[in-house]
């Protein structure tokens, strides 16, 4: 059966999507459709069968390099059994984890989870009450099972921030990590994926009244500009989310020590003053003969 032989596991609001069109552009890369088909992580996708996900596959050429992005591989906990079931079915593969600022991704998660009426707080509420949005921004500890399943020869970590800065760059490396030996180009044109600051609450009924191309006629033709604006300003997320100083000292805490495991994988200080810096600047690569990860300035 049609198998992929690299798998985007998160971060989820990390540029995943982003790397997942590029690939999919590249002649000799086959990416899935859906891009996340969460197959080992949700037990009722799961539970589609194996016939299903290696379908996913199915129309890639035989010389093809086949993958697939789905980011509730990296949302331990609350996937638990996603590892021991892609390592069942994948004994042999190699995974990509793209990475954030950990606060930038906690507030775009906090912003898509608001968006999708998911979180009905103030983010400092929110922080207390809903775990994934430190937890998700935990690398070290999410990558880490994978390392010692896997091995971190076949594990290659992209900061977001580096694809931002040096994408051609970065989308040769980790051509080069999947042993693709032809030119890959970037393309710029492509739309951003996935942008949180434009995203409106949802609510029940939404795609039948806003997505409705006759209620959508009806309310421009009868419906004032100014009083479907004032609807509009309350659906959405009008300013970035403030953390507050108390909550900016618990992720500091929290995050620093994530950060320092993670830069002792790399062989670099990480620290939430330092890391986009490091982001932008570092050029990671993998050393296999000590089961971490090396990096060279």
């Amino acid at each position: 059966m049609p198998k992929p032989d690299f798998i985007i596991i998160g971060a989820m609001k990390s540029a995943t999507s982003t790397l997942h069109e590029q690939l999919a552009l590249q002649p000799g890369f086959f990416m899935s459709t859906p891009k996340e088909p969460n197959f080992f992580s949700d037990d009722d996708i799961y539970n589609l069968g194996l016939d299903w996900y290696s379908d996913l596959f199915s129309k890639a050429e035989i010389d093809d390099i086949c993958g697939e992005s789905s980011t509730h591989y990296t949302k331990l906990p609350d996937y638990p059994q996603t590892l021991e079931r892609m390592r069942s079915y994948l004994p042999s593969l190699k995974l990509i984890y793209v990475v954030r600022h950990p606060i930038d991704r906690l507030i775009s998660h906090y912003m898509h989870q608001w968006s999708q009426n998911v979180i009905k707080t103030d983010i400092n509420q929110a922080i207390e009450q809903f775990d994934e949005l430190i937890n998700y921004s935990r690398y070290s500890m999410q990558i880490s099972p994978y390392i010692k399943q896997y091995g971190a020869e076949n594990i290659h970590i992209v900061f977001s921030e580096a694809l931002r800065v040096r994408p051609q760059y970065e989308l040769e490396k980790v051509a080069t990590f999947l042993g693709y030996s032809k030119p890959v180009i970037w393309y710029d044109d492509l739309p951003e994926q996935n942008v949180s600051s434009q995203r409106v609450r949802r609510f029940n009924g939404y795609k039948l009244i806003v997505d409705n191309p006759i209620l959508a006629w009806l309310r421009r033709t009868f419906i004032p500009q100014s009083f479907r604006d004032k609807v509009k300003n309350r659906l959405t997320l009008q300013m970035r989310p403030e953390i507050d100083e108390h909550h900016k000292q618990k992720l500091t805490q929290i995050f620093n020590e994530d950060l320092a495991v993670l830069g002792s994988m790399l062989n670099v200080e990480l620290t939430l003053q330092n890391y986009k810096e490091k982001a932008q600047t570092i050029d990671v690569r993998l050393t296999s003969d000590k089961s971490t990860m090396g990096m060279r300035s």
